[in-house]
């Protein structure tokens, strides 16, 4: 059987450790595809390059053969795509194989504006948005209010779609908001040629490359941004991103159609954990939480803002598998829970006194008490291990135990950030 397509998605709340893996596989495939979000997460790689936090660039840009492609699904700040290229290139790496879709649409400055009016609006009941202006550039989109990349060939339609647009937000920003700041249709003009022409080269119908791609067998991976638990239809509504994170996305959201996805990758943490509001069943109290915060060094990779820190969530983990309906699970940052004493699982909640293991909507979340099993931990360093049966006999009990509670198989164990510091474990 063909696995020539594959879609390697996050599980849980975002940061499991995706570009790492993504960096790994990619060693094995011809194109990576990022099919949504902007610039408001970032993926953490490490390898022999060093240590990189990318934002709107696929994680398969350190494999010189493999083409990397934005998708039309995302939202692309280009100014912050410009600062990305530039910082890669000068570590050396060639971005010669990036491309862009002329289909993805552009975040622009005024989108971060908005972003920051409204967080600002909504006072203490804020999002906990990045302030990228993720929300409004997809807002806009189903608006028909969005610059498609494509557009920057043709300067005068866009000129006069672009001033309509400033118009509108004008009016929105002024009436709404009653904000004294105006957008300037000039400087914004100026910012889109200035960024524009930096970019311009790389944009193309990615969708005519990759069907061909796919009729030569070619091997093609989809990398997700963000986790299920941030699904815009299917995460912690209204705490969740703007652009659906599901693997069924990744047709669309990618470019490529009339082909099958054969295999979807999810990744998870050994722990939970989470950046921005919204509930989080089985956060940590602070004086655990901050210490495996500095041994994960769990901060966010495009804000620096600290994660919020839990004990693992079966409930919320499986149903993240669920919905991506996964092949292979990678577990992540086992290394980080050497030296704990004792290791707790969520395996139910209790919601008004009643036991379910079904992830329920926000406001149920919002009540939900965790119930756990307790674990013993492992003293010994496992950053060196690549071999499951010579793991510590309780850290394969705190696998196997996950393994049976989420009900799909683990094959990827990740025991350090470094690009080859994996177990594959017979499944």
């Amino acid at each position: 059987m063909k696995n020539n397509i594959t879609v390697l998605v996050g599980l849980q709340w975002g940061d499991e450790g995706k570009g790492r893996m993504v960096d790994y596989i990619a060693k094995d495939v011809d194109y990576v595809i990022r099919y949504q979000g902007g610039n408001n997460a970032g993926h953490t790689v490490v390898n022999e390059f060093g240590t990189f936090k990318l934002h709107l660039i696929p994680s398969g840009i350190f494999n010189p053969n493999v083409t990397n492609i934005l998708g039309p699904g995302m939202v692309i700040d280009i100014e912050a795509l410009s600062e990305e290229l530039v910082e890669l290139e000068k570590s050396g790496i060639d971005v010669s194989g990036i491309r862009i879709s002329d289909r993805a649409t552009i975040t622009f400055p005024y989108h971060r504006l908005e972003d920051n009016l409204e967080e600002e609006r909504l006072g203490s009941g804020a999002y906990g948005s990045t302030r990228r202006g993720i929300a409004y550039a997809y807002g806009e989109r189903y608006q028909k209010k969005s610059i498609q990349l494509g557009e920057l060939f043709y300067p005068e339609n866009l000129e006069k779609r672009l001033e309509g647009i400033i118009n509108w937000k004008n009016m929105l920003f002024e009436k709404v908001y009653q904000s004294k700041e105006k957008i300037d249709f000039n400087n914004t003009l100026s910012w889109l040629k200035t960024y524009g022409d930096k970019i311009k080269s790389l944009v193309c119908n990615t969708t005519v490359m990759l069907e061909e791609a796919a009729s030569k067998n070619k091997k093609i991976l989809f990398e997700a941004q963000l986790g299920s638990l941030r699904d815009i239809y299917f995460g912690i509504y209204p705490y969740t991103t703007s652009s659906c994170t599901l693997s069924s996305y990744a047709p669309a959201g990618g470019g490529l159609f009339n082909r099958k996805i054969d295999k979807v990758i999810g990744v998870m943490k050994s722990f939970s954990s989470c950046v921005g509001s919204g509930p989080f069943v089985t956060e940590m109290p602070e004086n655990e939480a901050g210490n495996l915060r500095e041994t994960a060094n769990e901060y966010g990779a495009a804000t620096g803002r600290p994660r919020r820190i839990g004990y693992f969530d079966a409930v919320a983990s499986k149903y993240g598998a669920l919905i991506q309906g996964v092949d292979e699970i990678a577990l992540t940052k086992m290394d980080s829970l050497s030296g704990l004493k004792k290791l707790y699982i969520c395996t139910d909640y209790d919601i008004n006194g009643k036991l379910t293991k079904e992830f329920p909507l926000t406001p149920a979340l919002e009540i939900a008490k965790p119930k756990y099993i307790e674990l013993q931990g492992w003293d010994e360093d496992i950053s060196g291990c690549r071999d499951f049966e010579k793991l510590p006999e309780n850290a394969k009990k705190y696998i196997l135990k996950i393994e049976e509670l989420i009900g799909f198989k683990i094959k990827y164990i990740s025991v350090g950030p470094e690009r080859e510091s994996l177990i594959l474990k017979s499944t």
